[in-house]
C-alpha cells in the first residue's frame, strides 16, 4: 500500500484539479466544471480524491441513490496513468463505503471498460457479498453512439 497516498473527500478548490485529472485521462466523459464543484462541495460526502504530495492523482464521484440512501451510486473513477495498477481506485470507492456506511454500491460499467469490471469485482470479493450484473442502459437509449452500460450491483455489506 502507498503510505505516503492520502485519500480524503474534495474540497471546493480541487475542482480545476479534477477537471485537469480527467481531461488527461483520456477515458472518462468529461463533465462541466460546475458540476465538479457541485460534487467537491454538495457531494464532497460521497465523492474522494486521493493526494501524492498535493497532487490530485485519483477521484471517484458518487451519490447517495434517491429514495433508497443505503445504496452508494458510484458514477466516474478517474486514477492518473501513473498510478494505475495500485488498487487506487477499489480504496478510494471502499473509503467512501466506509464513511457512509452504504450497504449496497450499484455503479455502471461498458463492457469494453474491464478495468472498471475488475476494480468492482475486486470490491465484492474484498466485502465476501454478491455481485450482480445486468444491462441498465442500451446501445438504442443513448442519443449518440454510446455502448451499453452494464448495471454492477454489490452487497449487501456488513
Amino acid at each position: 500500500m502507498d503510505s505516503k497516498i492520502i485519500l480524503r473527500n474534495p474540497e471546493k478548490n480541487d475542482a480545476k484539479k479534477i477537471v485537469n485529472l480527467i481531461k488527461t485521462g483520456g477515458t472518462l466523459d468529461l463533465n462541466s466544471e460546475y458540476l465538479y464543484l457541485l460534487q467537491c462541495t454538495h457531494f464532497e460526502k460521497s465523492c474522494c480524491v486521493a493526494l501524492d504530495n498535493n497532487e490530485i492523482i485519483g477521484f471517484v464521484s458518487g451519490y447517495c441513490v434517491p429514495n433508497n440512501a443505503n445504496t452508494l451510486f458510484i458514477w466516474q473513477v478517474a486514477v492518473s496513468s501513473k498510478y494505475r495498477g495500485r488498487n487506487l481506485a477499489a480504496r478510494m470507492i471502499m473509503n467512501i463505503q466506509k464513511q457512509l456506511k452504504s450497504q449496497f454500491i450499484l455503479s455502471t460499467v461498458s463492457p469494453s471498460n474491464l478495468s472498471s469490471s475488475r476494480v468492482f469485482e475486486k470490491i465484492a470479493k474484498s466485502y465476501e457479498t454478491t455481485l450482480t450484473k445486468e444491462v441498465l442502459f442500451e446501445k438504442n437509449d443513448f442519443l449518440n453512439a454510446h455502448e451499453e452500460e452494464v448495471q454492477f450491483y454489490i452487497g449487501p455489506i456488513k
